[in-house]
């Protein structure tokens, strides 16, 4: 059994004169939360095309599974879920129904249905509604229970909380941990950066196609300093970063007499505006 679930070598994806995507190189290992990140137009949704066979490169390969799913049977499809950023559903149909559709075209049974739909609180009587009457929150909500439902050994997900209240994401991040305990891989794309903070093992950056960074989360934090929120007793507040040994700066601390203070890892937004950024762009 391969220990890699997603191979990309040497990618390049143009469109018309436009590259979308750049000798893009990365692999994502079997069993770990991927973190994919980018600014809009960077490349994010053109790779992950490429990586379902919805987009042929123009030069390079993307492998799935250990396969090319554009060239693969549809037995390999079926051990991925895919939520896509522009979902699209039958407006007519009912959620019950868009399940079930869904599973019978790819030809999967579906074990984890009523855990997931369980776990993002959808209520039952919304299955027999027709999609038509979602809300965004909950059309995306039905998107993620067809990633999910059929147990697929890769989940790829593109902006997967968009129009999600926070009760929601969260219960989706339960369950992107729940597919990880199991043993499967998640490669997650999204503009949300603590909820990939909060779940991720490694996180790449990407920015106009081509890749600045990649990293496991704890491996960046080492590198970082800390994020210090200090208030004195006077009301005075004072926040700084600290890249010392953590005994020297609470001895610092201890003679500001504070009233609080707050100590913390720089945020995933300032790593990825240097990443993105560290090019002069």
């Amino acid at each position: 059994m391969t220990s890699t679930a997603i191979s990309i070598r040497n990618l390049t994806v143009r469109h018309g004169p436009t590259v979308a995507v750049s000798n893009l190189n990365l692999e994502v290992r079997v069993g770990e939360v991927f973190g994919f990140l980018g600014p809009n137009g960077a490349g994010k949704s053109t790779t992950i095309r490429t990586l379902l066979g919805l987009i042929r490169p123009d030069a390079g390969e993307a492998l799935v599974l250990g396969q090319d799913l554009a060239k693969a049977p549809a037995i390999a499809r079926r051990r991925v879920g895919f939520l896509p950023g522009d979902l699209a559903l039958f407006p007519h149909a009912t959620g019950g129904e868009t399940l079930s559709l869904f599973a019978d075209l790819h030809g999967v049974a579906t074990p984890d249905r009523g855990t997931v739909l369980e776990t993002l609180r959808f209520p039952d009587e919304a299955l027999r509604r027709s999609v038509k009457g979602y809300s965004t929150g909950m059309r995306q909500a039905l998107g993620i229970a067809l990633a999910f439902q059929h147990r697929p050994e890769l989940l790829v997900l593109d902006e997967p909380t968009t129009g999600l209240d926070p009760l929601a994401r969260d219960a989706f991040l339960a369950l992107v941990r729940m597919a990880r305990a199991r043993g499967a891989t998640v490669f997650l794309s999204s503009h949300v950066l603590d909820e990939v903070d909060r779940v991720a093992d490694r996180i790449a950056i990407i920015a106009k196609g081509s890749l600045r960074m990649i990293e496991t989360v704890a491996g960046i934090r080492a590198t970082l300093p800390r994020r210090v929120t200090a208030i004195r007793k006077d009301g005075t507040e004072w926040v700084f970063e600290s890249a010392g040994p953590i005994d020297v700066l609470l001895d610092r601390l201890k003679s500001l007499e504070l009233a609080d203070v707050e100590i913390g890892p720089v945020p995933l937004d300032v790593i990825f505006q240097q990443a993105v950024h560290k090019e002069g762009e």
